[in-house]
């Protein structure tokens, strides 16, 4: 269906002041990514022709996030209507009747639940039946700090009253403005700017331009959406809700598309976590971001994972920890207590308990040994420690990077490597064993005599 094009203009000058943060609030992390990260994916489908982001001063983490989206900055906390005045001259010469931007949509960057398809049905009913102002509503179980929206009796809104001005009439109101306004662009200048103060917080609200709108008889209307998605965040407390609803999005995901999880409440996933058919995750796994797991991988518990490839029939953990660079090819086993950074482990290599694999690259079909470490910093720099196919590691064993294992080769339980080994070597490294007979008894009869 053809839509009506659209600039989007994302309000996020907000400083989080109940965050009691030094971090900007869109910038605080829901499901491995920040807040707005999410807006901005949800807005993509409905792609709209222009997209500019109003922040505060000194939130350049902001502005790289939201790239490739325009930026523009609000330098005084004066309101949402200033900060969409603001925002409003970086199209001002694209909005209708003369330019190609018909509407403008006004999105809160602290709102990540929003989905596509809720954007995408606020669109579709203003082509449907056209309106100045279309407001997405919502039935919070308790309206507390909302604007509410009070109605006409044909069912159109006459205004948003903010919480802070509300009659105790108004207060009593259920139905609340959910942050979405969608405006007409050849109404929204001389709407914005006949925006004034005069109100409890000495602030242009932006709130204020349906109340003008509908006393110049221009039609505002609002639909109804789903509260879950429209919640803002202002608290840790709502940030911590808001992630657990958006954990509880990703989980039905994965099981949708084929992924087992067996006790889902106790997996926790990324926005951006990717599973093939067949997946197997046992309790208590945390995937960060940037992980994908092929199909028929089994992940055990607890065990945690960042930046990492798992390839088909791959097992990992239980305690295992694969952080970023960690490529595990098909087949390959990492087992309990094993680490694995900035390292790829071939088709069927195994390093099944107790192992540190860093800066390396496994050749397939070896086993590694418990207890194995690959030595790659050496208080300056980091170096690679390359172990070909085939190869077995004994227990126990440090191999100093920068170091190379040949196809074939056995390492002795035990050993230190530091040079070359050349394929289908035996390598030992380390101090030849000396027997000494009765000397155990010997030094138990010293030790004895010494303590009495």
């Amino acid at each position: 269906m053809s839509q009506s094009r659209f600039a989007a203009i994302i309000l996020a000058a907000g400083s989080g002041t109940r965050m009691k943060s030094a971090i900007p609030k869109v910038m605080h992390p829901i499901a491995g990514q920040p807040m707005i990260a999410h807006l901005l994916q949800a807005l993509e489908p409905s792609r709209p022709a222009a997209t500019v982001v109003a922040i505060g001063p000194q939130m350049d983490d902001v502005a790289r996030t939201v790239t490739p989206a325009q930026t523009v900055v609000q330098d005084l906390p004066l309101g949402t209507g200033d900060a969409v005045r603001t925002a409003l001259q970086a199209v001002q010469g694209r909005l209708a009747p003369q330019g190609d931007i018909d509407e403008v949509l006004v999105l809160y960057g602290d709102t990540p639940l929003l989905r596509s398809e809720t954007l995408a049905r606020l669109l579709t009913e203003q082509k449907r039946s056209p309106a100045a102002i279309l407001l997405g509503g919502m039935r919070p179980a308790d309206a507390g700090p909302y604007g509410r929206l009070v109605p006409a009796p044909d069912g159109s809104v006459l205004r948003i009253v903010e919480a802070a001005d509300a009659t105790p009439e108004e207060y009593a109101i259920g139905l609340c403005w959910g942050g979405l306004m969608l405006i007409q662009a050849h109404h929204i200048f001389e709407l914005v700017d006949a925006l004034d103060r005069d109100n409890a917080k000495s602030e242009f609200y932006l709130t204020g331009i349906v109340g003008m709108a509908t006393d110049r008889g221009l039609p505002v209307r609002v639909v109804e959406l789903p509260v879950e998605e429209l919640i803002g965040i202002n608290t840790r407390a709502e940030l911590a809700e808001a992630e657990a609803l958006m954990q509880s999005r990703l989980r039905r995901r994965a099981m949708d598309s084929g992924v087992t999880l067996v006790a889902p409440e106790t997996v926790y996933l990324s926005a951006d976590t990717r599973f093939g058919r067949d997946v197997l995750v046992e309790p208590n796994v945390t995937f960060g971001p940037g992980v994908t797991v092929d199909e028929g991988a089994r992940i055990c518990s607890f065990s945690h994972l960042e930046g990492a490839t798992i390839g088909a029939h791959a097992r990992v953990g239980p305690f295992a920890r694969l952080r970023p660079g960690a490529v595990l090819d098909d087949e390959v086993h990492v087992g309990n207590f094993v680490e694995v950074k900035s390292a790829r482990l071939h088709a069927g290599a195994k390093a099944n308990h107790l192992t540190y694999i860093g800066d390396a690259e496994v050749g397939a079909r070896t086993n590694i040994g418990a207890g194995t470490i690959t030595c790659n910093y050496d208080g300056f720099d980091k170096h690679r420690t390359i172990i070909g196919e085939g190869v077995f590691i004994g227990s126990n064993t440090a191999l100093v990077a920068p170091v190379t294992v040949g196809d074939g080769a056995i390492v002795a339980a035990g050993s230190v490597i530091t040079s070359e080994i050349s394929p289908d070597a035996l390598s030992v490294a380390r101090g030849r064993q000396v027997d000494k007979p009765g000397r155990a008894a010997e030094i138990r009869a010293r030790l004895r005599g010494k303590n009495r």
